[in-house]
């Protein structure tokens, strides 16, 4: 059994909280609260939350999770909550405008295969599943003027977000405000010991949460805050299923194959570090290795969406989804063997490039097309209309419908990518 120090250890790495003291604090805290616990001969109460704004989880998810089961694997009760009634209002945090508001239908509808993409990374038989409408819902008017007296504008009006929106002249809704508030409680309904959150989450967990158990006579939870965020498809935006730059986990394979063969060179090496868990040395030996020319940007992404199509589905699919991925490349898989060819001298925007090459009459058909799924890059659905295609990207191949394809190569002519 690994000793306090050991988890200690493995459960505070790849966190980050802005500053160093913070850290320090939340490891003593950890350390007191572990100790506690073996001497009442009990494990943490960790959770994570995750909101079904949509219907699929994303890899960027995966990152949360992959530290619950750090949680897991040293015998800690772990629960994987669906924000059922948070989804309602939508967090929030980060965010320059207000999210559209859901219905319960529409939570439920999304939050119906939630469970099973979770137990993708985290042990069915070791986790338990709660929606937070269990304890959310039946709260009146008087428990949440009782709640929300535990805070003050000002502290919300502090955020960044918030900040920035004022400064921008953009509005600030009363209900958005209630989202940290309904997250503080899901804390205080589990009586958590620990939380596992993002870097956008460090209002939500380490103020808002800490503060209304404390203010409920309960030990404030541990904040385990991840350092890093998957970039999405783009290379660059956080991985997000608002903004159309994800990879779910519900992907085909072939499909989640082609997107991770749409990254940009940029991300591989921070994938190689979240998705498949590599080690600082091996991600920097990795990072030599490209620059150096002794391992081929495709080579290495090929590599690398087989082991994460491998993880998320199986060996043999990854195996099929790279037959089909070369069988594209070949003129196989219905491309036709001599396709066209176009240059691309910069970054461009999918819709330009469409338009452009006049395979689609306006921008607009280019938008209706993407939104209908009829365009494909390197035979990964697009899913946002501000989706682009990097230099580094190339060679790639676009498709609209069954019928219309093209491969992007570089201005240079010499394909490399």
């Amino acid at each position: 059994m690994a000793t306090i120090e050991e988890q200690i250890e493995v459960l505070m790495s790849g966190t980050a909280y802005g500053d160093p003291e913070t850290r320090e604090n939340m490891a003593k805290d950890l350390r007191g609260r572990l100790e506690e616990c073996e001497r009442d001969g009990r494990p943490l109460r960790v959770y994570c939350g995750y909101d079904p704004r949509t219907s699929d989880l994303h890899l960027g998810h995966t990152i949360t999770m992959r530290k619950l089961r750090q949680f897991q694997d040293f015998g800690h009760d772990v629960t994987f909550l669906v924000g059922t009634f948070t989804s309602l209002i939508g967090d929030p945090s980060d965010k320059d405008s207000a999210r559209d508001q859901l219905t319960m239908q529409n939570v439920e509808d999304n939050a119906r295969t939630y469970a099973e993409q979770a137990f993708k990374i985290l042990d069915e038989d070791r986790t338990r599943v709660r929606r937070n409408d269990e304890w959310l819902a039946p709260l009146d008017f008087a428990d949440i003027i009782r709640l929300a007296s535990h805070f003050t504008v000002q502290q919300f009006m502090a955020r960044e977000n918030f900040a920035k929106r004022i400064e921008d002249e953009k509005a600030i809704y009363l209900h958005e405000f209630f989202y940290a508030l309904m997250q503080a409680y899901d804390a205080v309904a589990q009586e958590a010991d620990v939380q596992v959150g993002g870097q956008d989450q460090l209002f939500n967990i380490l103020v808002a949460g800490r503060k209304l158990q404390t203010g409920l006579g309960q030990k404030p939870q541990i904040a385990i805050i991840m350092g890093e965020s998957l970039p999405g498809t783009d290379g660059e935006i956080k991985m997000s299923k608002s903004l159309g730059n994800h990879i779910p986990l519900l992907s085909e394979p072939w499909d989640m194959f082609g997107k991770v063969m749409s990254l940009p060179d940029k991300a591989m090496a921070v994938y190689h570090k979240l998705i498949l868990g590599w080690a600082p040395a091996q991600v920097a030996a990795l990072e030599a290795d490209l620059r150096s020319g002794a391992a081929h940007p495709n080579e290495t992404k090929m590599r690398l969406a087989r082991e994460i199509v491998g993880i998320f589905h199986s060996p043999v699919d990854a195996e099929v989804a790279q037959a089909r991925w070369d069988e594209v490349f070949r003129g196989g898989a219905g491309v036709p063997e001599d396709i066209a060819e176009a240059e691309l001298k910069v970054e461009e925007e999918i819709r330009d490039i469409l338009v452009r090459l006049n395979m689609v009459g306006s921008r607009g058909e280019a938008r209706r097309l993407i939104q209908q799924s009829g365009v494909r890059l390197n035979d990964a659905k697009v899913d946002s209309l501000q989706a682009s295609v990097k230099l580094e990207m190339l060679p790639a191949v676009l498709q609209v419908g069954k019928r219309q394809f093209v491969r992007l190569i570089r201005a240079n002519g010499d394909g490399s990518g």
